[in-house]
């Protein structure tokens, strides 16, 4: 089948970048990393990326410091295009996004988020769950919006919260299963597995699949 082109844009040490570039190395996934687009001209992701044959691309983001300016995000758009990006997956990537690249990928950018959205959208997740004190916290893969952390949710996973838990170690803990998930939603959308209905996204079954057995 015909591989899904995606774009990661990053800004830090890119260990989920590095998941989905493992994942498709070894074929698991229906995904090729077409570029890696940095704001950070250091990010060890970039790294990462050349070290996997992978372009890597530093562009600077212009004169904001948590957005990308109007140029910036038109250089950004010229450089996904230039390598045929077909979805935009955003991973550790610092700024937020406006018109530019939302309206060129409307509907086909995707971010992983360190909580299970709704809850603690934004900054510091982990921290904010630990002051929360809540049992459960998670990570999500949803598609982006003019919002916030606010798109339609792909996929989610719970991790618990011990009452010993760290910043540290609870960070650990769902940093694993955001590994495991991001290249997972990746590839349903490279199947054509996936559609938004409303707020809600819909995973249809794989073809030839039967039903599946009661828990």
């Amino acid at each position: 089948m015909k591989r899904l082109q995606v774009g990661v844009l990053v800004s830090g040490r890119g260990s989920n970048l590095q998941a989905i570039l493992d994942r498709s190395a070894d074929g698991d996934i229906a995904v090729d990393v077409a570029v890696v687009v940095s704001d950070v001209e250091d990010a060890h992701a970039l790294e990462r990326a050349r070290r996997a044959g992978v372009p890597a691309v530093y562009l600077p983001p212009g004169r904001f410091r948590t957005r990308l300016d109007d140029e910036a995000e038109r250089r950004y758009v010229e450089t996904l295009d230039e390598h045929g990006v077909e979805v935009v997956a955003l991973a550790g990537f610092m700024r937020i996004l406006h018109r530019g690249i939302l309206d060129r990928f409307a509907g086909r950018v995707v971010n992983i988020h360190p909580a299970l959205l709704p809850s603690f959208p934004g900054l510091d997740a982990q921290r904010q769950a630990l002051e929360h004190g809540v049992k459960w916290t998670g990570a999500t893969v949803h598609f982006v919006d003019a919002g916030v952390d606010s798109g339609p949710i792909i996929l989610q996973a719970a991790v618990p919260v011990a009452d010993d838990d760290t910043l540290e170690t609870l960070s650990a803990r769902i940093l694993e299963e955001e590994h495991r998930i991001y290249p997972e939603a990746l590839d349903l959308i490279a199947r054509d597995r996936v559609s938004i209905e409303g707020r809600r996204v819909l995973i249809r079954r794989p073809e030839g699949a039967g039903e599946e057995p009661p828990a």
